[in-house]
């Protein structure tokens, strides 16, 4: 494990030692960018446009470069702390050792509790601020039906069978109690939900009597997508207060979508894409609600991707001298906190990475779990620097294992994309994002000030 630690962090620092340096709003530490000689190989999406299948291999720019003995003695302190506990020094950019130690990392053994939840979808379920056990006791088999399907051949129909029976008797016995759960005004709605749900349920059950092995995966997702309507319809209103100096800022109560074109230049397998983001403004209402007020001013239209390096696709720095958002209606940048919602709250910590305010065994809301997760980059020593740069996360579980790695609960994620994010690890420096699109949850911006003239 040390080995495997130490040649990752030394790899993350030195092959990218522009991370920590030359670009100050880039996600510092993010290292793994040269993953050597991975293959990946990818479905083509229902709205991108590619000629064939092909391999990925790193390009020129991706390649090892030497390291300094510095950038290694950081590398080596970083890693002996992610694995016995000792205390982390404090590196400033390029420059000496801060002198005091930082508080202990926890170990890995209590940061890998359990495998992961890696679906995008699911976590947005498993993110909604609902606390209804019953709906909760349908929906987890259902998501189990995707470790059930790993199995080889029809074999796997066997646990699939095994996981409906176990939602559909827990949705038979719950029913009252999700129904009860449901929010008023959308009471009617969400009993219509269950109807389809109970229906799909059946139609599952006929695909499994049919051995149809290849028809189990689209129908779950239909039925979890019922069982996620549900869960949202239970939502009644906005959860919690913001606090008094973030509320005038723009905030999106509840959740909303985005779709992401893209114009990839210099690629004959792929021509253009277009990217579902669903954005969580229950987890992160001021972060989410910043980027619908940017995608509204049309600012990411035309930007091309400014990053894009094996671990992370980044974007977001306008042309000339500044490094985020200037507001023309005050001239000034408009930066935004950092803010993270950890499990068991109900309001999100603001201007505090988790490992500031000691909560070293908290879980986020929002997780680095997902390829695709999207979050905020910002300054490495200004937690509230924030504005308008973003990034996704091009995950690989060997390198960034759910709750411990070095981005979680340091960096605000505020959505996944849902939709062809498979892709992201096509797009090159230089791709252009030809628009951003609000395509569903627009009316739950609070504050926009994209209405605002000048």
């Amino acid at each position: 494990m040390s080995s495997f630690i130490c040649h990752h962090y030394c790899s993350s620092l030195c092959t990218s030692k522009n991370a920590l340096t030359n670009n100050p709003t880039t996600p510092s530490l993010m290292g793994f960018s040269n993953f050597g000689n991975i293959t990946r190989f990818r479905h083509l999406g229902p709205r991108c446009f590619s000629k064939i299948h092909r391999q990925i291999h790193p390009n020129e720019e991706q390649k090892k470069k030497p390291f300094s003995i510095k950038e290694c003695a950081i590398s080596l302190t970083l890693a002996l702390g992610l694995i016995t506990g000792m205390p982390a020094l404090n590196w400033q950019n390029d420059a000496q050792a801060v002198s005091s130690p930082a508080p202990a990392l926890p170990e890995l053994a209590v940061l890998i509790s359990g495998p992961p939840i890696k679906d995008p979808e699911a976590l947005l379920r498993y993110a909604l601020p609902i606390n209804n056990k019953a709906i909760r006791e349908v929906q987890k088999p259902l998501e189990d039906i995707t470790e059930s399907l790993k199995v080889a051949g029809l074999k796997a129909l066997d646990s699939v069978e095994r996981n409906l029976k176990q939602a559909s008797q827990a949705l038979k016995n719950g029913k009252s109690l999700i129904i009860s759960g449901l929010a008023e005004s959308k009471k009617e709605h969400g009993v219509e939900l269950l109807g389809k749900l109970e229906a799909g349920m059946d139609e599952l059950q006929q695909i499994v009597e049919d051995n149809n092995r290849d028809g189990v995966a689209p129908k779950q997702r239909e039925l979890l997508r019922y069982v996620g309507g549900v869960e949202e319809d239970m939502v009644d209103g906005f959860p919690y207060e913001v606090p008094e100096e973030y509320r005038t800022m723009p905030l999106l109560k509840g959740r909303a979508a985005v779709d992401m074109k893209v114009k990839v230049k210099d690629n004959p397998n792929l021509e253009e894409c277009v990217f579902r983001i669903v954005l969580d403004g229950y987890n992160a209402p001021v972060t989410a609600g910043n980027f619908v007020d940017l995608v509204e001013r049309h600012f990411y239209d035309g930007m091309e991707i400014q990053r894009a390096d094996g671990f992370v696709v980044q974007t977001g720095d306008p042309e000339g001298p500044a490094e985020g958002f200037i507001d023309p209606s005050t001239e000034k940048p408009r930066t935004i906190p950092l803010e993270i919602m950890a499990e068991g709250e109900k309001v999100p910590f603001y201007g505090e990475t988790l490992e500031e305010l000691g909560l070293y065994k908290a879980q986020t809301k929002l997780p680095f779990n997902a390829f695709g997760t999207m979050a905020m980059a910002r300054e490495e020593f200004e937690n509230n620097s924030a504005s308008s740069q973003i990034f996704w996360l091009l995950k690989e579980s060997e390198l960034t294992p759910s709750n411990a790695n070095i981005l979680d609960g340091r960096y605000a994620v505020f959505g996944y994309v849902t939709e062809n994010e498979d892709f992201l690890a096509d797009l090159k420096v230089g791709d252009v994002i030809e628009s951003m699109q609000v395509v569903f949850g627009l009316d739950n911006l609070v504050n926009p000030t994209y209405k605002i003239s000048g």
